[in-house]
C-alpha cells in the first residue's frame, strides 16, 4: 500500500521565504522546507496497482500553467489550533486543477473526502501553543507575502509517516501546457 496525494511543489525561493518566519513560537514543530507543498487532492492509502492507474489518469489532465500567490498566515483547529499555515490565493485556474485531480481519483473508484478545498502550505504543527503567543506571532507576521510563482507542473506525491511526522517524495510530475 502507498499513501498518496496530488499536489504542488514549491520553488526553492518561495520555500526559503516561508522558512524565514520559523521560530519564536512555543509548542510549534516546524515543517522542513523540503516538505513544503500545497495539497490538491489527498487520496490516502492505495495499492500500488491503483497508484499506477492514478498516474495514468493524472497524466491525461491538460491545463495551461498559471500563477500561484502565497500570502497570509492562519491556523486550523478553531478552539485549539493544531496547524499553522501560509495561505494560497484561490483562483479559477487553481480550483479547476484541484477539481480535475479529484475527479481523476474518483473515476478510479477511490473514495476522496468531500472537505472544502482550502489551499495552504503547512508551516508548523502546534501542540499546546499558547493562544496569546500564537495570535501575536500571526499578527506580527501579517500581512505576510511569500511571493508568487508560475505553476508549470503538478505532482503525485507519496507520504511516508514517521515518528517525527510525514515525509513527502515526488512519484511523478505532470506538465501543464
Amino acid at each position: 500500500m502507498m499513501r498518496v496525494f496530488a499536489g504542488l511543489g514549491l520553488p526553492s525561493a518561495i520555500a526559503s521565504t516561508l522558512s524565514k518566519i520559523e521560530g519564536g513560537l512555543p509548542g510549534a514543530r516546524w515543517i522542513s522546507p523540503d516538505n513544503y507543498h500545497i495539497t490538491l487532492t489527498f487520496i490516502g492509502e492505495v495499492p500500488e496497482s491503483k497508484a499506477v492507474e492514478l498516474n495514468e489518469s493524472l497524466s491525461k489532465i491538460v491545463l495551461p500553467g498559471f500563477d500561484i500567490q502565497i500570502e497570509g498566515l492562519g491556523t486550523f483547529g478553531h478552539a485549539k489550533p493544531h496547524t499553522l499555515w501560509a495561505g494560497v490565493s484561490v483562483t479559477p485556474d487553481l480550483t479547476r486543477l484541484q477539481a480535475k485531480t479529484t475527479q481523476a481519483a474518483r473515476d478510479l473508484g477511490l473514495d476522496i473526502e468531500k472537505r472544502k478545498f482550502l489551499p495552504h502550505v503547512t508551516l508548523a504543527r502546534l501542540h499546546d501553543a499558547p493562544l496569546d503567543r500564537l495570535n501575536a506571532f500571526i499578527s506580527g507576521n501579517n500581512p505576510f507575502h511569500a511571493g508568487s510563482f508560475r505553476l508549470l507542473t503538478f505532482t503525485l506525491f507519496e507520504s511516508t509517516l514517521t515518528k517525527d511526522g510525514a515525509n513527502y517524495s515526488r512519484l511523478m510530475d505532470y506538465p501543464l501546457i
